[in-house]
Protein backbone atom coordinates (compact mmCIF):
# COMPACT_ATOMS: atom_id res chain seq x y z
CA UNK A 1 0.00 0.00 0.00
CA UNK A 2 1.95 3.58 -1.04
CA UNK A 3 0.55 6.63 -0.81
CA UNK A 4 1.67 10.19 -2.24
CA UNK A 5 2.78 12.65 -0.50
CA UNK A 6 0.66 15.49 -1.55
CA UNK A 7 -2.57 12.44 -1.12
CA UNK A 8 -1.35 12.24 2.39
CA UNK A 9 -1.17 15.90 3.32
CA UNK A 10 -4.73 16.05 1.86
CA UNK A 11 -5.38 12.96 3.82
CA UNK A 12 -4.25 14.43 6.98
CA UNK A 13 -5.86 17.44 6.67
CA UNK A 14 -9.42 15.97 6.35
CA UNK A 15 -8.44 13.97 9.38
CA UNK A 16 -7.84 16.61 11.24
CA UNK A 17 -11.25 18.49 9.97
CA UNK A 18 -12.93 15.73 10.94
CA UNK A 19 -11.26 15.41 14.15
CA UNK A 20 -12.41 18.61 15.33
CA UNK A 21 -15.49 18.37 14.18
CA UNK A 22 -15.87 15.16 16.14
CA UNK A 23 -14.51 16.58 19.61
CA UNK A 24 -16.65 19.95 18.99
CA UNK A 25 -19.76 17.95 18.77
CA UNK A 26 -18.40 15.75 22.05
CA UNK A 27 -18.09 18.94 24.53
CA UNK A 28 -14.18 19.18 24.46
CA UNK A 29 -11.93 22.32 24.25
CA UNK A 30 -8.35 20.22 25.07
CA UNK A 31 -6.01 19.74 22.40
CA UNK A 32 -4.56 20.48 19.69
CA UNK A 33 -3.46 20.17 15.64
CA UNK A 34 -2.16 17.15 16.50
CA UNK A 35 -5.30 15.72 18.87
CA UNK A 36 -7.36 16.49 16.09
CA UNK A 37 -5.74 14.56 13.46
CA UNK A 38 -5.22 11.43 15.74
CA UNK A 39 -9.13 11.60 16.57
CA UNK A 40 -9.68 11.83 12.70
CA UNK A 41 -7.85 8.71 12.05
CA UNK A 42 -9.47 6.86 15.09
CA UNK A 43 -12.73 7.97 14.37
CA UNK A 44 -12.04 6.83 10.80
CA UNK A 45 -10.98 3.35 12.62
CA UNK A 46 -14.04 3.46 14.84
CA UNK A 47 -16.69 5.02 13.06
CA UNK A 48 -16.90 2.40 10.40
CA UNK A 49 -16.20 -0.34 12.85
CA UNK A 50 -19.59 0.39 14.74
CA UNK A 51 -21.74 1.11 11.11
CA UNK A 52 -20.38 -2.02 10.28
CA UNK A 53 -21.88 -3.68 13.06
CA UNK A 54 -25.36 -1.89 13.29
CA UNK A 55 -25.01 -2.80 8.86
CA UNK A 56 -25.38 0.88 8.53
CA UNK A 57 -23.88 2.26 5.26
CA UNK A 58 -21.52 5.09 4.44
CA UNK A 59 -23.27 8.16 2.71
CA UNK A 60 -20.18 10.07 2.29
CA UNK A 61 -16.44 8.55 1.44
CA UNK A 62 -13.51 10.08 0.14
CA UNK A 63 -11.45 8.68 -2.56
CA UNK A 64 -7.68 10.13 -1.80
CA UNK A 65 -5.26 8.86 -4.04
CA UNK A 66 -6.45 5.38 -4.76
CA UNK A 67 -7.77 4.70 -0.51
CA UNK A 68 -11.65 5.66 0.89
CA UNK A 69 -12.06 7.87 4.05
CA UNK A 70 -15.19 7.56 5.74
CA UNK A 71 -15.59 11.21 6.15
CA UNK A 72 -19.54 11.24 8.23
CA UNK A 73 -18.33 8.33 10.46
CA UNK A 74 -14.82 9.68 11.21
CA UNK A 75 -16.94 12.45 12.82
CA UNK A 76 -18.91 10.15 14.23
CA UNK A 77 -16.29 7.74 15.57
CA UNK A 78 -13.80 10.69 17.03
CA UNK A 79 -16.83 12.11 18.65
CA UNK A 80 -17.93 8.71 20.26
CA UNK A 81 -14.31 7.98 21.06
CA UNK A 82 -14.55 11.57 23.04
CA UNK A 83 -16.88 10.78 24.99
CA UNK A 84 -15.80 7.67 25.73
CA UNK A 85 -12.81 9.14 26.94
CA UNK A 86 -14.69 11.84 28.89
CA UNK A 87 -16.46 8.68 30.51
CA UNK A 88 -13.13 7.17 31.40
CA UNK A 89 -11.26 9.63 33.09
CA UNK A 90 -14.13 11.89 35.00
CA UNK A 91 -12.55 13.56 37.66
CA UNK A 92 -14.78 13.51 40.68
Amino acid sequence: MTISLPSLLILIVIAAVCGAIGKAIAGSARGGLIVSIALGFVGAVLGPWVAGKLDLPEPFMVDIGGHPFPILWSIIGAALFVAIIHLISRRR
